[in-house]
């Protein structure tokens, strides 16, 4: 399966946030939000998702290497979406891989964290599935897991 992080462009930022994960907004913001919070925070490294060259989903990250003085030492997988037409055919895991080969590429890279609502039991498991495991913190109410990069 071919999934490519691509830079997010004139044309093709339309396409970007029309894609919907399905949720009503109550698990992951809409891209188009998503894009405008990533140019009022340098440390935002974003791209869109890409499967056969069509978009398919976003990806944003707390890239702590883009900044002089973080205020976040660690990857943080801010964002995750795969719009609800391409959903279970795997392109969340590939692009999970992608970012982990990204982050690995960066100087310090130890871990990549993610967070989830408590009640997203379906979300857990996606991301255990995908080698996340809790670290036993919590951020904004967010159960908090890790994924190990050495």
């Amino acid at each position: 399966m071919a999934v490519q992080l691509c830079e997010i462009t004139k044309d093709t930022v339309i396409a970007i946030t029309k894609l919907d994960a399905g949720d009503h907004q109550i698990q992951v913001a809409p891209n188009a939000v998503s894009i405008a919070q990533a140019y009022f925070h340098k440390e935002a490294w974003f791209r869109s998702i890409h499967a056969e060259d069509a978009p398919v989903g976003f990806v944003m990250l707390n890239d702590p290497t883009l900044v002089e003085r973080p205020d976040e030492p660690d990857f943080f997988l801010w964002r995750l979406m795969i719009d609800r037409s391409h959903q279970g055919r795997g392109y969340g895991h590939a692009a999970i891989e992608r970012v982990v080969e990204h982050v690995r590429t960066r100087p310090g890279a130890q871990r990549l964290l993610v967070s989830h609502v408590k009640s997203a039991e379906r979300l857990a498991r996606f991301y255990q599935s995908a080698d996340f495991h809790y670290t036993g913190a919590e951020s904004d109410g967010e159960l908090v897991m890790e994924r190990k990069l050495k």
